[in-house]
C-alpha cells in the first residue's frame, strides 16, 4: 500500500487537568504504566474487573501504536482499610479471622482467582506484578525520607500533612474548609484530610503482618503501597496512572501527595509534579439490581456470569460498547446482547480463520484500518472501534489474507480473540442446567432430519422439547444451527 496517512496522534483525558492531552512518553519509545490492583481478601465482582479491561485496553493501544509497553499492576496483601477513608479494620487481617485462614493464605487464593478471571476475560499479564509485602523495607525508607518534612506522629502511627504540600486534593476537586467529608476523625490529627502512613499495632494486640519502624511496629498505609511500587518499578515521573473512578477522590490525591513530598516538587500546574504525566480514570458500572456489593454475599462476579452461561467474553464486549469514561448499565438483557454480538463476529472471522495474512493493499480495508486508528486515538473510542471491526469482519468478495490480517489487528486491541474463538467455546452449560449437550445436539440432528422431510409438526414438537429444558434454538444460524441454554 503506498501512500500510507500518518497515524493518528494519540490523545488521552487526563483526570489531573480534566483535559485530553497528546500522549508525550517520558521516555521516548517507551509507554511506562501503572495501575492500582485490587486489595485480595475476596473474591473482585465485575464492576472491579471493569477497570482492568480498561487499562489492558490502554495498554493495548499503546502497543498498536508503536510503543514499548511496560504495564506494573500490584496486589494489595496488606495495609487496606475496611473504609477507603483511613478507617476500620485492615481488611487482609478481618478476612483471616473470619474465615480461620492465615492472611497469607488469604492472599494466595484471591490473588489466584483474580487472575484467573484477568485470564477469561483475556486481559494481558503486566509485565510484573508487584505485591506490596514485598516492597515493604523500601515502604519504611519512602517514609523516612518525606517523615520530617512532611509528616507528624501521633500513637495510632505517622500521619501525611496534607498543607505541605501545593494543590492537595486537585485530583478530585472536592475539598472544602473541613476536608474531605469521607475521611473519619482520628484524635490528633492536624488535618481532618491527613491520612496514615505508618500504623502502629496497637498495645496489647498483635497483627499477622506488622514490621518494625522507626515509628513502632506495624503496618503501611494503603496510599503509601502504589507511590512506593510505581517509583520502585517504572521511575518517576512515569507516563500514566489508571484506576476506577472512586480512587479518584481519596486514594489517589493521597497518593500525589506523597510523589510530591518524595520528589521535592511544588505545584500541580506542572502534572509531572503528581509522580505520572497522565492520571485516567475509568466509571462505574452501575447495577440497579443492587448485587454489586461484596457486603450482599453472592455478589455479581465473572463466575456468576459463567454459572449463569455467559462468557466472560461477553462481559468485555459489554465494557467495550460503551466509553470508559462513562457510566455503564449491566443488566443480563444487556449482557445477553453482548453475547450475541460476539457469536456473529466470531462467525464472520471464521471465514477467514485458516487463511495466510497478507499486506493490506485493499483500499476499502485500509481505510477501516485508519478509521480505527483515529478512533482509538480519540481517547480509547472503543465503541466506533468495534463497529468497525464488524464492518470489516463483514466485507465480501475480499482477499481472505488482507480481511484476516485486518481482524487480526483490529483484534489485537479490542482483545476479544474473535479469530481463535470457536462458537462452542461460547456455549457455556449454565450450573442450572439439567440436560447433557450431547442430549441436546441429539434432538437438533432429529430436528434438522425431520425440517429436510418436511415434517413440520416433528420438528415443532422436538423445538419445543427443546424450550422445555430451557435451551434455545437459534435458527437463523447461516453456519448451522446453533443453540443457548438458559440458566433456570
Amino acid at each position: 500500500m503506498t501512500d500510507a496517512p500518518a497515524p493518528a496522534p494519540l490523545r488521552l483525558f487526563n483526570s489531573l487537568t480534566r483535559s485530553l492531552e497528546p500522549f508525550q512518553p517520558v521516555h521516548p519509545g517507551e509507554a511506562r504504566v501503572y495501575s492500582c490492583g485490587p486489595t485480595v481478601y475476596n473474591y473482585q465482582h465485575i464492576g472491579n474487573m471493569r477497570a482492568y479491561v480498561f487499562a489492558d485496553t490502554l495498554g493495548r493501544t499503546l502497543s498498536f501504536k508503536g510503543y514499548a509497553l511496560r504495564h506494573i499492576i500490584n496486589i494489595t496483601d496488606v495495609g487496606h482499610l475496611t473504609s477507603d477513608a483511613d478507617a476500620g479494620d485492615d481488611k487482609m487481617e478481618k478476612a483471616a479471622a473470619q474465615q480461620g485462614k492465615t492472611a497469607w493464605d488469604i492472599a494466595a487464593f484471591y490473588t489466584a482467582e483474580f487472575k484467573r478471571d484477568l485470564d477469561w476475560l483475556n486481559v494481558r499479564n503486566p509485565a510484573k506484578w508487584t505485591v506490596a509485602t514485598d516492597y515493604v523495607p523500601r515502604m519504611i525508607e519512602f517514609a523516612k525520607r518525606i517523615a520530617d518534612t512532611h509528616c507528624y506522629e501521633l500513637d495510632s502511627g505517622l500521619y501525611f500533612d496534607v498543607s505541605t504540600v501545593a494543590d492537595y486534593g486537585r485530583l478530585a476537586r472536592a475539598v472544602t474548609d473541613e476536608g474531605e467529608g469521607r475521611i473519619e476523625e482520628v484524635d490528633g490529627k492536624r488535618h481532618s484530610a491527613d491520612f496514615a502512613i505508618w500504623r502502629k499495632t496497637p498495645a496489647g494486640e498483635t497483627r499477622q503482618m506488622e514490621w518494625d519502624s522507626p515509628w513502632g511496629r506495624g503496618a503501611p498505609g494503603w496510599h503509601l503501597e502504589c507511590s512506593v511500587m510505581g517509583e520502585a518499578e517504572l521511575g518517576m515521573p512515569f507516563d500514566i496512572h489508571t484506576g476506577g473512578i472512586d480512587h479518584r477522590e481519596i486514594h489517589h490525591p493521597n497518593e500525589i501527595a506523597q510523589n510530591q513530598a518524595y520528589r521535592g516538587r511544588g505545584s500541580l500546574d506542572c502534572a509531572e509534579h503528581s509522580g505520572a504525566r497522565l492520571w485516567m480514570h475509568n466509571n462505574f458500572l452501575i447495577d440497579r439490581g443492587g448485587k454489586m456489593s461484596k457486603s450482599t454475599g453472592e455478589f455479581l462476579r465473572l463466575q456468576l456470569l459463567v454459572d449463569r452461561g455467559y462468557s466472560p467474553l461477553a462481559y468485555r464486549l459489554m465494557c467495550l460498547q460503551a466509553h470508559y469514561r462513562g457510566e455503564l448499565e449491566f443488566s443480563w438483557e444487556g449482557l445477553g446482547a453482548a453475547l450475541t454480538r460476539l457469536k456473529r463476529l466470531v462467525m464472520a472471522a471464521a471465514t477467514v480463520r485458516e487463511a495466510d495474512g497478507a499486506a493490506i493493499t485493499d483500499r476499502r480495508l485500509a481505510d477501516l484500518l485508519e478509521k480505527f486508528d483515529a478512533a482509538m486515538s480519540d481517547d480509547l473510542g472503543t465503541a466506533v472501534a468495534l463497529t468497525l471491526l464488524e464492518e470489516a469482519a463483514a466485507m465480501k468478495k475480499i482477499d481472505a489474507g488482507q480481511k484476516r490480517a485486518t481482524l487480526a489487528a483490529m483484534d489485537a486491541v479490542l482483545g476479544l480473540g474473535v479469530l481463535t474463538l470457536e462458537r462452542t467455546d461460547l456455549r457455556i452449560r449454565p450450573k442450572s442446567a439439567t440436560i447433557a449437550e450431547a442430549e441436546i445436539e441429539a434432538i437438533l440432528a432429529r430436528r434438522k432430519e425431520a425440517r429436510a422431510a418436511k415434517d413440520f409438526a416433528a420438528s415443532d414438537a422436538l423445538r419445543d422439547e427443546l424450550i422445555a429444558a430451557g435451551v434455545e434454538v437459534m435458527d437463523g444460524d447461516p453456519l448451522g444451527w446453533d443453540w443457548r441454554l438458559e440458566a433456570n
